[in-house]
């Protein structure tokens, strides 16, 4: 991340509770969330090249303690059902307003929850059906970019959520999950690959979020973390919030690094890791008022 960040995350106040709870304490008062990582410990990039991902420690961290201490208990699950990691390079006090105590704890608490590295395959979710949940959350890092995005079995689990209106929390490059649920998404993310955005506007016929006010991580963020000597030695396929948009999308995007949340209908959005905790207040929220209907 360049060193502006640093500077701003100074000053983004933060302070999380010290106490780790383990996954026996988590306990099914308000009903269970599905939470969808990635199996995608590599990001291909242009020109052969590839960068290390996984999900971001403070945008699932932030959110999902939020989600228990609200009282749902998370069930965990990915496309292969194998043990999903943190891309290293969230694991930074820069994203826990330069509180080394506090990151120090997030990995505690994301290491000492057993059902995280043995999440359930997105086959057996959709197998056995997602009634039992009340809602869907989706963090981000680089990670869904290279397999969530074109996953056919998540794009079923999604639309299960959207046409039933339960909450579903999208944060930084975890809103391209939903182009899973495209009628092709593999194609979909192939012409957005290649730039042919003729295809990609034939190819968004029928999707399901055209026209919902979206944020996701933008192209300027994008910009400023590509190329030789930054965070991602390279330059990403795609761009998420240009997928979005081809999709059909309103993707509404602020100042690189400022915290940013879109709420509409059913979807609440977070654009990047500054966001993480107003996105994990607001989708508590609608968890919560979803609820009381």
């Amino acid at each position: 991340m360049p060193n502006a960040l640093k500077k701003l995350a100074l000053s983004t106040a933060l302070l999380l509770s010290a106490v780790t709870l383990p996954v026996t304490a988590f306990a099914q008062e308000h009903g269970k969330v599905l939470v969808i990582l990635s199996s995608a410990h590599q990001l291909e990039l242009r020109d052969g090249k590839s960068y290390h991902t996984g999900y971001y420690l403070d945008e699932l961290e932030i959110p999902l303690r939020k989600i228990v201490d609200a009282g749902y208990t998370p069930v965990f699950a990915d496309p292969k059902g194998d043990d999903p990691s943190f891309d290293p390079v969230s694991n930074d006090k820069m994203f826990y307003g330069g509180n080394e105590a506090a990151r120090a704890d997030a990995v505690k608490y994301v290491e000492g929850i057993k059902e995280l590295h043995h999440p359930k395959t997105l086959a057996a979710i959709l197998a056995e059906g997602t009634s039992d949940y009340v809602g869907i959350f989706i963090p981000g890092g680089h990670a869904p970019m290279q397999d969530l995005s074109q996953d056919e079995t998540l794009g079923k689990i999604l639309t299960s959520f959207h046409t039933s209106g339960r909450p579903t929390g999208i944060i930084c490059h975890g809103p391209t999950a939903l182009l899973s649920t495209l009628a092709d998404p593999v194609a979909f993310r192939k012409a957005m690959v290649a730039g042919d955005f003729n295809a990609t506007a034939k190819l968004a016929a029928g999707w399901p979020y055209a026209g919902y006010r979206l944020t996701v991580f933008s192209s300027g963020e994008e910009h400023a973390i590509e190329g030789q000597g930054n965070q991602l030695g390279g330059s990403v396929q795609f761009y998420a919030a240009d997928a979005l948009a081809q999709a059909g999308a309103h993707v509404d995007r602020i100042g690189a690094w400022q915290v940013n949340v879109v709420e509409d209908r059913e979807v609440v959005s977070g654009q990047q890791p500054f966001s993480s905790d107003a996105f994990g207040d607001a989708f508590v929220a609608k968890l919560n008022a979803a609820k009381s209907l």
